[in-house]
């Protein structure tokens, strides 16, 4: 039951994200994951304010960033384009994620 309950969530998701999203895939995919993954773990390693309260054991960059991917807070976009030159900008709070 839960499996329905949860490609019905996952049907009216598509069809909110896929009104502002022109240009590829709605999901985030794992390369761009693993690029905002690591860019935000470089800023926090440089000193870059923390924008969840994160755990008191949690002290990687790594992970801390991936807990601020989840709750869907980074301030972050990607440029996704065609061949033919045109792009959209695409927030990436307005993806959905993968579970992993």
């Amino acid at each position: 039951m839960s499996s329905f309950l949860e490609s019905r969530e996952l049907r009216k998701l598509y069809k909110e994200v896929r009104k502002t999203i022109k240009v590829g895939s709605i999901f985030l995919t794992r390369y761009e994951k693993a690029r905002i993954t690591g860019a935000r773990a470089l800023q926090i390693s440089f000193g870059a304010p923390i924008l969840i309260n994160k755990p008191k054991d949690v002290i990687d960059p790594i992970k801390i960033a991936l807990l601020e991917l989840k709750a869907k807070i980074l301030p972050l976009t990607i440029r996704r384009s065609y061949p033919s030159g045109e792009y959209q900008d695409i927030s990436i709070n307005k993806l959905i994620l993968k579970k992993d």
